[in-house]
This record gives structure tokens, C-alpha cells and sequence, in this order.
């Protein structure tokens, strides 16, 4: 049997849970019933109407790029995992050059096709392989620039993040401005007259922070993601330098 000490906090804090969901979910139906968003864009101005435009455009774009990345980085990762097993099962880089194709979509990839062709043209003019520090910026080369080709089309999803608001703001100001110029030449000073078109300016401030927000949550997510896979490049570099060692600084 509950300990009464403990059903009646229970049951209180049940009905005051239940009470406030009924209350939200009611307030949301009814504020997604009683606006018409095609009437507010139709009765805009046509700068309000461009910038609508311009947002919805910004929103879509940034969407794509999020939907590209999210795929490519995916791909990146599984395709690493994958690589570095098979790197770390061989015991000689020339092997692991052979099965490089199997793995194109690995960043670690490029790292060591950089890492490789330095080694080759060091063997060529002079085995075994004599200048490491060569070896190590050439490493560094692959992961810059690899780290520039993930990060290729973030500065949009920055750009939209940042400046969607601002348009919004700005289609939201001229609305406003036209919405006091209808009434100051309608003569009315009614709430009813005023709220239309305040309403229809403030709807490209709702779109531009719907184009923004997700653009600035995916930014940082694939910052963050950029910097994880150059923390793993570096980490392979130094396991790529192990190897080189075990296969050409061997002692005669």
C-alpha cells in the first residue's frame, strides 16, 4: 500500500502536469487556427514580400547544405573507422596504398596519400627515408587541406545564421512603417485597424529566426564534428610516422 506521505504530493503534482499540458496544447491549437499565415502574406507590402522571399530562399539553401553535410560527414566517419582498421592490420605502407580505393571517402585517406607520395620521392632520390621533418609537414598539408574541403560551404550556414534575423527585422521595420501610413491615411485609430498589418510585418521576424536558428544549431554541430576529425588526422599522423619508421628507418 503507497505511503500517504507520498500519494497525495504524487497525485497533486499528476493533475498540475496534466492541467498545464491540456492548458499548452490548447493554447498552441488555437493560435495555429486563428492565424491565417496566407492572409498576413497576402495582404503585405511588396517589400515585406521580398523579404519573405529572400528568407524562404535562405532557409531552403541552408537546409540543403545541412542535409549535404550531415550525409558527407557521416560517410566521412563510417569510412574512417573502416580505413583505420585495415591501416592498422598491415604492417607495410605500400600494402595499405593498394587498398587506398576501397576507402575514398575517408579524410584519413588523403592524409595518407600525402603521407605516401612524400615517402616515395625520399626513396626515390635517396633510400631509405633521410628527411622526417619533410615527411611531417607534408602530413600536415593533407590534414589542412582536408580540413578545408570539410569545411567547405559552413560559412553560408554562418552567413544565414547571422544575417536571417537582421532581413527579418528589416522586412518587419518597412511593414510596420507601412502599416502606419494605411492608418494615418484611413484616419482610425482602432486596434482592429492597426493589428493586420503590425501582423504582417512581424511574420518575416518569425521566418527569419526559423531560417536562422537551425542554420546556427548545424553550424556549430559541424564545427564541432570538423574539429573531432582533425583531432583523428593528427592522431594518424603520428601512427603513419610509427609505421614508416618500422618499414624504412629500420637499422641495415
Amino acid at each position: 500500500m503507497a505511503d500517504p506521505k507520498h500519494f497525495f504530493p504524487l497525485l497533486f503534482f499528476t493533475g498540475f502536469r496534466l492541467q498545464w499540458e491540456k492548458v499548452l496544447t490548447g493554447t498552441l491549437n488555437q493560435l495555429f487556427l486563428d492565424v491565417d499565415f496566407w492572409e498576413l502574406v497576402r495582404t503585405s507590402g511588396p517589400v515585406t514580400i521580398s523579404v519573405l522571399a529572400v528568407l524562404v530562399i535562405c532557409s531552403l539553401s541552408s537546409w540543403t547544405i545541412i542535409f549535404s553535410k550531415w550525409s558527407g560527414f557521416r560517410r566521412a566517419k563510417n569510412a574512417n573507422l573502416r580505413f583505420l582498421r585495415a591501416f592498422r592490420k598491415s604492417s607495410r605502407l605500400d600494402a595499405v596504398a593498394a587498398a587506398t580505393e576501397q576507402f575514398r571517402a575517408a579524410p584519413l585517406v588523403v592524409v595518407f596519400d600525402f603521407g605516401y607520395s612524400e615517402i616515395c620521392r625520399q626513396m626515390a632520390a635517396r633510400p631509405p627515408v633521410q628527411n622526417k621533418m619533410a615527411l611531417e609537414r607534408t602530413l600536415q598539408i593533407g590534414m589542412s587541406e582536408e580540413i578545408s574541403r570539410l569545411e567547405q560551404s559552413m560559412n553560408w550556414l554562418a552567413t544565414i545564421a547571422t544575417v536571417s534575423p537582421f532581413i527579418g527585422l528589416f522586412g518587419t521595420v518597412f511593414g510596420i512603417i507601412d502599416a502606419f501610413q494605411k492608418l494615418a491615411l484611413e484616419g482610425s485609430a482602432s486596434m482592429k485597424s492597426v493589428a493586420p498589418g503590425i501582423a504582417s510585418a512581424l511574420i518575416t521576424t518569425g521566418i527569419g529566426l526559423f531560417a536562422a536558428i537551425p542554420a546556427a544549431v548545424f553550424y556549430n554541430y559541424f564545427s564541432n564534428a570538423v574539429k573531432e576529425m582533425g583531432a583523428r588526422m593528427e592522431d594518424f599522423s603520428l601512427e603513419f610516422l610509427n609505421m614508416t619508421e618500422r618499414n624504412f628507418e629500420e637499422p641495415q
